[in-house]
């Protein structure tokens, strides 16, 4: 199904669609043991399910189509291909769009992705596919409905979160049907950023998406790459379980169900959890949100 039809049919219902992400890691992630994770979040009923994409070389890309395809046909689970942009030219556009078709993909998130090695900023400008909006009317013209990102705290590479809800806005004049967000650790961030995105006229459904942190080293890493903010209590639960692995990976979910929680309390439009392929993560989530 796609996913603007899943949250039609669940703003009809008074109901937020709830989804996972899994990912292909740097390296392989086999079609079997794909399977595997898939199974175990299959038995959770989640509405969607997104599968990430790794580009420039660094992990599996060609696996991407493959696992959302044997999501949806063998679990009956809508899926999520994720594409980045940066390291497209027109001609593998093309040859993803017929790749991902022939795999009965429906629906799409376009992604600008990581800059290859080498590449300024400004090169970046002179490729074909500079920006996830740049990408999104090739996809739609092909026919899948197609989701971006949406950044709660302002982008990496931009510091006025007025000019990223802007660069959204283009996500969806360019015809994307709905977003997800980065992930954040203090729920105040997004209620702030919905107030932009209203004010902007941005109508389209944003899902939220949470990621449960289970490491110490799991928070350094997404701090830096997410340029996410860590607000107080997540601090402090570094730090008095600093010397407990297991105690702070149990409060780290727990955390995380709590914004869940607070989130649909609040009315978002939808809930997605990255779930680090681990279906105990997935499932507890599940339980905060529909019990």
């Amino acid at each position: 199904m796609r996913v603007d039809q899943i949250f039609a049919e669940a703003r009809a219902n008074g109901t937020q669609p709830v989804s996972f992400e899994m990912f292909p890691p740097k390296g392989e992630l086999t079609l079997e043991r794909a399977r595997e994770v898939a199974s175990g979040f299959a038995s959770l009923a989640p509405d969607f399910i997104s599968v990430t994409y790794s580009a420039g070389g660094s992990g599996n890309s060609a696996a991407t189509a493959q696992i959302a395809s044997m999501i949806s046909s063998e679990f009956n689970i809508s899926t999520v291909a994720h594409l980045t942009c940066i390291s497209l030219t027109r001609e593998t556009l093309a040859e993803k769009i017929l790749e991902f078709m022939d795999a009965g993909i429906e629906n799409v998130l376009a992604l600008r992705g990581d800059l290859p090695a080498g590449m300024s900023e400004a090169e970046a400008g002179d490729i074909a596919f500079p920006y996830a909006k740049d990408l999104v009317p090739a996809l739609v013209d092909a026919g899948f409905c197609v989701g971006g990102a949406a950044y709660p705290e302002g982008h990496l590479t931009c510091d006025d979160l007025p000019t990223s809800v802007k660069h959204l806005r283009q996500k969806q004049d360019a015809g994307a049907s709905f977003l997800v967000t980065q992930l954040f650790f203090d729920n105040e961030y997004f209620y702030r950023f919905r107030e932009l995105a209203d004010a902007a006229g941005i109508t389209i459904p944003i899902t939220v998406g949470i990621m449960p942190f289970t490491s110490k080293q799991q928070v350094t890493r997404m701090v830096f790459t997410c340029a996410a903010s860590l607000p107080a209590p997540v601090i402090k639960i570094l730090a008095r379980f600093e010397d407990d692995p297991e105690s702070l990976r149990a409060a780290g979910i727990e955390y995380a169900c709590r914004q869940l929680e607070d989130l649909a309390a609040h009315g978002v439009d939808g809930l997605h959890v990255y779930t680090m392929n681990r279906a105990d993560v997935a499932a507890a989530a599940m339980s905060a949100l529909r019990g």
